[in-house]
Formats: structure tokens, C-alpha cells, sequence
């Protein structure tokens, strides 16, 4: 980047816990032995993008549950993967000293995610790390969800910085998606998702597999 950026904006799973694996095991759960669904794992990694809504109805079609039901698959998902994931919970590598580095360095922060408030408070309380961001929009607090860009705009409009003075922290394509959208610049971790995955997307400065990666010192 020519200028420092002034903001940070992460999305959570994934990219500040490695976790995506048991959300992976939820969804897959839940689509083939509660709701009948002849899917495979791969295929459900491929749609743990966006909101739970987005997953049922790209999976069953519009209108196949209604809101009631939707809400009460969603919670018992997230119920099931915190279950599975809480005593494995902890930051990506680095990611603690990062989060103290911004701060000290008077960078704003944010969590821009997909998640609901439910999985969000779930690992922000439990890891303790609730002060260091300014901003948090899950899911409830968008009408549309990544790809579209409004989880990074709103947050960035909530911390009063510009898309350009913006740096977005994903590991989805679709969540890397939602950065270019807004105008924001991208560091990609590969936690899910090669490199190679991302190959359509020109708004990457760089990949990384952890926090304690040197090339993130170039932010500061």
C-alpha cells in the first residue's frame, strides 16, 4: 500500500480461529441426517459462505422452510458446532500479538462477519478480546451478505474511515469478494481455501497461513 491503513476489518471464522472444519462437520450434519439432504462434505464447504438463510436456500430452494424453522436449524447448527469446537477454541497463531500491535498503533478495528451474534459473542467472550474492536456487524445487522459488500461498508462507516484507507482480513473467496466490492484492499489467510482459489480476485496484498507472518509488518 502507498499509505498505512488507518482501519482493520476481519471477518471471524476462519480467519481469527481456525474453525471452518467444525462448521463444516455441523452444516453436514444437520443437511444429510436431520434435513435428508444428499450432499457430500466438499460440497457443503463449498457453501458455508454468507448467512445461514443464504446456505438453506442455495441448498433447498427459496421458500423450502419457513422463517421459524430457519431460525431453529440455525441455532441448533451453532449449538452443535460450538459443542464440537469450544475446548479447541483459541486465536490463529500470532493473531493475539497482532490485535496488540494494531492497538498500540492506534489502528481501528472491526469484525465484519457473516456469523450471528450467537457464534460472534461465543468467541469474543470466552477469548476475552471484545475491546480491541470498535465495530462488530454479523449477520443480523445486514439485509445482504457477502459477496455483497455491506458487512465491510457498514463497518467501515461505523469506525469513520474510508474503503481505501481499509485493510480486510478473509479466508473465503467470497468474503475476498465482498472486499473488492467495497473498494478495500485484502490479506487472504489460507486456512481453507489455496491460493489458487483466489486466483479471480485482484484485491489481495498478500497471503498468509498465520499472524506471525513478517510481511505484516509492512502495516505498521
Amino acid at each position: 500500500m502507498d499509505t498505512k491503513p488507518k482501519a482493520f476489518l476481519f471477518d471471524l471464522n476462519g480467519t481469527m480461529i481456525n474453525d471452518m472444519v467444525f462448521h463444516n462437520h455441523a452444516w453436514h450434519d444437520i443437511l444429510t441426517k436431520d434435513l435428508g439432504a444428499n450432499i457430500s462434505f466438499e460440497a457443503v464447504k463449498k457453501e458455508m459462505y454468507g448467512k445461514n438463510q443464504d446456505l438453506l436456500e442455495r441448498v433447498f430452494g427459496v421458500g423450502h422452510f419457513a422463517q421459524e424453522q430457519v431460525d431453529q436449524i440455525s441455532i441448533e447448527k451453532e449449538r452443535r458446532y460450538q459443542s464440537a469446537y469450544k475446548k479447541h477454541l483459541e486465536l490463529i497463531a500470532g493473531l493475539g500479538a497482532f490485535l496488540d500491535k494494531a492497538k498500540s498503533s492506534n489502528i481501528l478495528m472491526a469484525i465484519g462477519s457473516a456469523a450471528i451474534p450467537f457464534n460472534i459473542n461465543f468467541v469474543l467472550d470466552n477469548l476475552d478480546i471484545r475491546s480491541y474492536f470498535k465495530a462488530i456487524v454479523s449477520a443480523e445487522d445486514v439485509v445482504n451478505s457477502k459477496p455483497d459488500p455491506e458487512t465491510f461498508t457498514k463497518g467501515a462507516q461505523i469506525l469513520g474511515v474510508s474503503a481505501r484507507e481499509c485493510i480486510v482480513f478473509e479466508d473465503a473467496p467470497k468474503g475476498v469478494e465482498a472486499a473488492r466490492n467495497a473498494g478495500m484492499k485484502c490479506i487472504a489467510l489460507t486456512t481453507m481455501h489455496t491460493k489458487e482459489e483466489f486466483d479471480s480476485y485482484d484485491n489481495i496484498i498478500a497471503f498468509i497461513e498465520d499472524y506471525n507472518d513478517p510481511i505484516l509488518e509492512k502495516l505498521f
